[in-house]
């Protein structure tokens, strides 16, 4: 009998499950028709599970919940994109954004309540970190969710750093990708970090999601001033272990650069990209910053910004600009926050 707190079932591992099945002596497959229920199924009610005995249903709810809530709210931008409002079990408020575009339909999901990375230039930074989320406040974002079954791509890009709390993050990939679990493929994941060296070769070395790294600015000074995290670990550091693997075969490594008016668009600029990135198979996606009340930065016109991309594309690194969406709902990159907790 499990005392205290019920167990959340989604966010369960399968070692989980077994461990859960054999203290409440559930018959010996009872693990893997409950990972079915929940991963394949999505089962919104323990007594949907009809494989099992009424005995060993009433067992399990004795012990456990499933651990689903519905957001709070959703806003809708005018180009479509909609942003989800979530409470999480301590409290706080967390966000995730949803960007259809043509056959694509892709979630932005968060990892953290808050963030303790502190970049300048983004929202979800100024707020400090709050808490990690559990495995089921994760993976909870994507299952409770209207378009659960519409999505093809999933980035964990949304509030907080993914490696900074990488044992969460690593248990719901492992739901995410497994064959007892919901079977994505990794190559439809994303995950990005603003460069947390310590974490990162683990996340390369037991997932192959696609990566994606938070530059900014190449020259380490500079970037200390937006992005204190180079004081931590340096950006030539996350680069020295992304060398490390290869990334010309499916697994794809990326770098963010959100492009802000008189700090890091200029040809030295351009020179130190091509030098820290040289011997890495990668693309710079660019960014058009976003305005955050009180914030110095601006971007600049966006002629600049396409002559800053073919000028990159020239010198050998695949350079996109990527589209601006959900601006108006602050679902966009960086906005994030969450004002809903005022």
């Amino acid at each position: 009998m499990v005392i205290g707190a019920k167990m959340k079932l989604y966010g369960a591992t399968m070692q989980e499950l077994k461990s859960l099945c054999e203290s409440l002596e559930l018959p010996r497959f009872a693990h893997k028709q409950i990972a079915k229920w929940l991963y394949t199924r999505f089962v919104t009610d323990i007594d949907a599970m009809t494989d099992l005995s009424k005995i060993a249903r009433e067992r399990l709810k004795e012990a456990c919940e499933l651990g689903l809530s519905h957001p709070l709210k959703v806003s809708v931008s005018e180009d479509g994109t909609k942003k989800y409002l979530f409470k999480t079990s301590e409290g706080e408020y967390i966000e995730s954004a949803l960007i259809p575009d043509k056959e694509r339909m892709t979630l932005c999901v968060s990892s953290q309540a808050g963030c303790r990375m502190g970049c300048k230039f983004c929202a979800t930074g100024r707020m400090g970190l709050r808490h990690q989320l559990s495995a089921n406040e994760i993976l909870n974002q994507i299952v409770s969710i209207p378009e659960r079954d519409k999505l093809t791509n999933l980035v964990f890009m949304g509030m907080g750093e993914p490696l900074d709390n990488i044992d969460n993050l690593m248990q719901t990939l492992d739901i995410l990708t497994s064959e007892w679990g919901m079977e994505w493929s990794p190559t439809r994941i994303t995950v990005s970090t603003s460069g947390v060296a310590k974490t990162l070769p683990r996340l390369l070395d037991e997932s192959k999601v696609h990566i994606a790294v938070s530059l900014h600015n190449p020259f380490p000074e500079e970037r200390k001033e937006i992005m204190p995290i180079e004081n931590a670990y340096s950006i030539r550091e996350v680069c020295d272990i992304l060398r490390r693997y290869d990334f010309m075969h499916q697994r794809r490594v990326s770098f963010e650069y959100i492009v802000l008016e008189g700090m890091n668009c200029s040809a030295q600029h351009i020179k130190e990209l091509s030098r820290l990135l040289d011997g890495i198979k990668c693309r710079i996606n660019l960014i058009r910053f976003h305005k955050i009340p009180d914030s110095p930065f601006f971007s600049p016109p966006m002629e600049r910004i396409i002559e800053f991309r073919d000028t990159l594309t020239k010198r050998g690194i695949q350079t996109t600009l990527r589209a601006s969406r959900g601006e108006d709902i602050e679902a966009a990159c960086g906005l994030l926050s969450t004002a809903e907790k005022k």
